[in-house]
């Protein structure tokens, strides 16, 4: 610890550094020293963060209606089995497979010649027995002028009157064959029975087909109307019974008694695109389904819904009433409870449990639970805690929509 004059000397020389390489420098060296001046200064004080920025809006406050939504299957309101009524070899196919057909169009023809040929013979066994018919009079008459002189008995008189008797009920039978030959003749004219959508041909040209006297007939195509068509659902009991008691209340009317309006959503929409009328009710439950089956009639004027297909059916579950709606991203999950984040008065949030209706327009109904004055946050729900004050911002107003958009 004790140094010499000397020995400071020489140590302090050995600290010195030589700046002569560094003249040239001198900038670099100033902003080092500010740099090197700065590490040991504390960094400022960061500024308290404030209350959380949220977006809130009032329950929108609208007439709606609630809907009850089932899947169903359309089907054609008249469909027939076009099959041949008459046997024979088929001529000719008159139709385009899959076109539309009136009814009385010609589809099918088939060979008529064997029939027309027993329509002859029945044709002369008719004229046979007007003959002896006539003849049968004659002999009455003169029996009947001769039997006041005593000329014949009256037993004779009898047997002429038995025998023409016998000779109307020949002529009959004879035009009752008659007449079932000119009808095989006529059904060998397959015409379509109604109008629609005709199926492919299933038989062709030379091909033998059976007659309805020989086990139901050959089928030859099939047609399905397609305009109006039915759309058929099966109501679940807990709806049946809703619904019920809602009629006994007054407050729904019956589809039994009137015609409710049902909305059809076809697969691929988003929402409905046909309305039409419950127009049947099932007398009973399925007991292997518990469900009701029920029809509504759908107008297809384009044609474009074909019988077979699936579409969703919305029928009207209620009066309609006043009621409070929010959109879906504002209703938050607490376990089991649907909860929304109120805004109190003095900006403080309240978690609201509340009970949620059905979607009517893109909003979900809120049956409980809230105020048309209250102020629901609808957008910065990860930004706020219960208790905590946020910053609220009223939501722009929404455009109003156009007519006729209402789903």
């Amino acid at each position: 610890m004790n140094l010499s004059a000397t020995e400071k000397s020489e140590r302090l020389a050995q600290n010195v550094i030589d700046i002569r390489p560094f003249r040239g420098g001198w900038p670099l060296i100033v902003l080092l020293a500010v740099t090197l001046s700065g590490c040991g200064d504390k960094p400022p004080p960061q500024a308290a963060a404030g209350p959380p920025p949220v977006t809130v809006a009032q329950p929108t406050k609208r007439t709606v209606t609630d809907w009850d939504e089932f899947t169903g299957r359309f089907e054609a309101v008249e469909e027939v089995q076009v099959r041949a009524r008459v046997g024979g070899f088929v001529t000719s196919v008159e139709f385009r497979d899959g076109a539309f057909v009136g009814t009385g169009d010609l589809l099918y023809v088939i060979d008529a010649r064997p029939f027309e040929a027993v329509a002859e013979q029945a044709d002369g066994q008719l004229a046979d027995a007007r003959a002896k018919g006539e003849l049968a009079k004659r002999e009455l008459d003169r029996g009947l002028t001769l039997v006041q002189t005593s000329a014949v008995s009256e037993s004779v008189v009898d047997q002429r009157r038995q025998a023409l008797q016998a000779a109307k009920a020949a002529e009959m039978q004879a035009s009752g064959a008659l007449k079932a030959a000119q009808l095989n003749i006529e059904f060998t004219h397959v015409i379509a029975p109604i109008g629609g959508r005709v199926s492919r041909h299933l038989v062709s040209v030379g091909n033998l087909v059976q007659g309805s006297d020989a086990g139901g007939g050959t089928l030859l195509t099939s047609i399905v109307s397609l305009d109006p068509i039915y759309i058929y659902f099966d109501m679940d009991e807990a709806t049946y019974l809703k619904n019920n008691r809602l009629y006994f209340e007054g407050k729904r009317p019956s589809s039994r008694e009137n015609a409710n309006p049902v909305q059809v959503t076809l697969v691929g929409e988003t929402k409905p695109s046909h309305d039409g009328k419950v127009n049947f009710l099932d007398n009973r439950l399925d007991v292997s389904t518990g469900t009701l089956r029920g029809r509504a009639v759908i107008p297809n004027k384009d044609f474009s819904i074909l019988p077979g297909q699936f579409g969703r059916v919305r029928l009207i579950g209620s009066a309609p009433y006043e009621a409070l709606l929010l959109p879906d991203t504002a209703i938050a999950t607490d376990q089991s409870r649907k909860i929304v984040f109120v805004v109190k008065e003095d900006d403080t949030v309240e978690a609201r449990p509340v009970i949620l209706g059905p979607l009517d327009e893109g909003l979900r109904v809120v049956r409980e639970g809230l105020k048309a004055e209250d102020r629901v946050i609808v957008d910065g729900l990860q930004r706020v805690r219960v208790g905590a004050k946020v910053s609220p911002h009223a939501a722009p107003a929404a455009p109003a929509a156009p007519p006729g958009n209402k789903t």
